[in-house]
């Protein structure tokens, strides 16, 4: 059995208990894998008097046949309690929900459950808004929604017994100081060690238990090859699991954007754009797309003709990466952990950024814009914060330059609070620009 991780979603889900006492269910959606099912069971068995976890990729089709027909509740309580040997108690028992989007009719159900107001109502999903888990049903009202994400750095960090690095971390950003490079090589041999096992809580569990990369390797490898046949049950010609496969490819070319023209062919606009939805809803990638006017509200200048498409875990990024292996160790394992990371593999630090900036709760933004005939200048996230925004270049190594972040400061010069290059090296300032390790990107 997996170990039972700290997560930090548990406080949200318990704000929710707390703040509506019934009057909505809560919806967990995220990737498969990720330890949505676990969370929540280790949520009602704290929380609740008793619980039911109804896991509809195991239900049987009586138990489906329930939510056809809602106008005897009581039969319905009655008979899930019959059927899971568990007694319901008003007002302290929690109904689970589990991969809601293998019944939708049970998701309808919600609103009229929620109404009856006797329990509490948890769902979790995967691709929940794929068109075909949504047609002919109607969406309840009553759901509030929390998204979930792969395991940050601070809680893979906790799994390893570590809870005081974060906090001092971030008391020495707030303090303005600068980092001694020991430290700094220290965090960084440590945060390696994430790239490498990534977020995926179960091969967090094999990497505690075994210390073994290849036993890891193995594990990401399974669950790669679940995302890839849902990819395939979502569109049987396995067009998305192709554009899915080609992102660490994109990302080392350096081309600046995401050209799924390139990776599919003979494809039209409106065909593309609905690959590219469920690819998202899937929420195994992370998505930055284009503003073509960055201030404060990024979300109304959002251009979703040009995107860049980032892995949703890094470790798994790091297998994909190599998946024509039989195993990653060739070269990437030993490498990125002994930080001799050739400049062309530089792209997984741009995929991690990615991967802390969204679970952190940012939407994800860049910016290109021409600066001459043939060349473009970009920053690679753009965050807003208060009135303004933060530009983000992301560099796998060197500092010195920085000239499109310094562009982009001058272009909009009014519109900037604090600008950051991400890097590997110690916390520096550098005159107006803060140059941030990689280990503190989800401080800011």
């Amino acid at each position: 059995m997996d170990n039972i991780f700290q997560r930090k979603i548990y406080s949200q889900i318990l704000q929710w208990k707390q703040d509506n006492a019934g009057k909505s269910a809560l919806l967990i959606e995220g990737a498969r894998r990720i330890g949505k099912s676990t969370i929540v069971e280790a949520f009602a068995k704290r929380e609740y008097k008793s619980y039911i976890l109804i896991d509809f990729n195991k239900a049987s089709a009586r138990i489906r046949a329930l939510f056809d027909d809602l106008m005897d509740l009581d039969y319905i309580f009655l008979y899930l309690q019959s059927a899971y040997h568990t007694t319901l108690y008003q007002r302290e028992s929690v109904i689970i929900f589990d991969e809601v989007q293998q019944c939708p009719k049970a998701r309808q159900a919600i609103k009229y459950l929620v109404q009856d107001g006797r329990y509490d109502y948890i769902e979790t999903g995967s691709l929940i808004s794929i068109k075909r888990n949504t047609e002919n049903i109607t969406i309840p009202s009553e759901e509030d929604r929390l998204e979930m994400f792969p395991m940050d750095y601070e809680e893979f960090r906790w799994a390893l017994g570590d809870t005081a690095s974060i906090p001092l971390l971030r008391q020495l950003l707030d303090s303005n100081r600068t980092m001694d490079d020991d430290i700094n090589r220290r965090y960084m041999r440590d945060l390696r060690l994430y790239m490498l096992v990534g977020g995926m809580p179960q091969a967090v569990s094999e990497y505690l238990r075994t210390k073994n990369f290849k036993a890891v390797d193995a594990v990401k490898r399974k669950i790669l090859k679940l995302y890839f046949d849902d990819f395939r049950k979502i569109d049987k010609t396995g067009k998305i699991g192709r554009l899915y496969g080609a992102i660490p490819q994109m990302l080392a070319r350096g081309v600046g954007r995401f050209y799924p023209t390139s990776v599919i062919k003979g494809v039209g606009t409106e065909k593309m754009e609905d690959l590219l939805i469920a690819l998202e809803e899937s929420k195994t990638v992370n998505i930055s797309y284009h503003t073509t006017d960055p201030q404060v509200g990024l979300p109304f200048s959002e251009d979703r003709s040009r995107q860049k498409i980032y892995v949703g875990d890094t470790g798994l990024m790091v297998t994909l990466a190599f998946w024509d292996k039989q195993f990653t160790e060739n070269m990437l394992y030993d490498k990125l952990l002994s930080d001799k990371l050739p400049a062309n593999l530089g792209y997984v630090y741009e995929n991690l950024a990615a991967q802390i900036l969204r679970s952190s709760g940012n939407r994800l933004y860049f910016y290109t814009w021409a600066k001459d005939d043939r060349h473009n200048c970009e920053v690679d996230f753009l965050l807003s914060r208060r009135a303004k925004i933060c530009p983000i270049e992301v560099k796998s190594s060197s500092y010195k330059s920085h000239t499109s972040l310094d562009a982009f400061c001058a272009k909009f010069s009014s519109r900037i609070d604090k600008r950051y290059v991400v890097y590997t090296k110690a916390l520096r300032r550098d005159g107006d620009t803060i140059l941030l390790p990689i280990y503190m990107l989800s401080l800011i």
